[in-house]
């Protein structure tokens, strides 16, 4: 049975739902209501499918490629801890990715809202992380893709209010929020790091 709570906190932060308001109010000041549901729905699913596909064949991809997983997850690790500092001392979510606005409402959706904001690095390393063949039985993969799921469907709830969660935290707000995850992401890469060098020697001959 996977810990819920810890693989929440875990998606929540690298997803970073909170984040993805202000970078969904950013890219969708021009259109109407119907057209900011309309993108709202693409970055969901096209996120909800680039994250299943790291769920599946990440895993696969990296025995194709004759890389351990323990190797990945320390470089994982690595990775996640650099994205979550770069969450704390660089610009934040809404600053860093309201900087990639385009024009078609299609391209938004998928770009710079499905990837790199919602289905980001981090959350595509923690989709072959937290269901990893090795560890984890398929019912608890399963439960990890609901909790993911669940955690999407949570951001895309955000985007549809994204005005009214704007007027009540504001950009200021989202910043503060989002520098938190990063400091919970930290720990969570941080223990990445550890748990795969644990696996790691234990490959080494004695």
């Amino acid at each position: 049975m996977i810990d819920y709570i810890a693989v929440f906190i875990t998606f929540f932060a690298v997803i970073d739902p909170i984040g993805t308001v202000p970078v969904f109010i950013a890219v969708t000041d021009k259109y109407d209501q119907k057209t900011k549901r309309r993108v709202a729905l693409l970055a969901t699913i096209v996120s909800t499918f680039v994250l299943l596909f790291f769920m599946v064949g990440g895993e696969l991809l990296l025995n194709a490629l004759s890389i351990p997983l323990p190797a990945f997850q320390i470089s994982g690790g690595i990775v996640l801890f650099l994205f979550a500092l770069n969450m704390i001392f660089g610009d934040s979510k809404p600053d860093e990715e309201i900087k990639l606005l385009q024009n078609s409402h299609r391209e938004t959706a998928i770009f710079p809202l499905a990837v790199p904001s919602i289905a980001s690095p981090g959350a595509m390393l923690a989709a072959v992380l937290l269901t990893k063949n090795s560890v984890f039985t398929i019912l608890e993969q399963l439960q990890t893709a609901f909790v993911m799921l669940s955690v999407l469907l949570f951001a895309y709830v955000l985007m549809l209010l994204a005005g009214f969660i704007n007027k009540l935290v504001g950009s200021s707000g989202a910043s503060v929020i989002s520098r938190v995850m990063g400091l919970i992401l930290t720990s969570v890469a941080t223990t990445n790091i550890l748990a795969g060098l644990g696996e790691y020697y234990k490959f080494l001959p004695s």
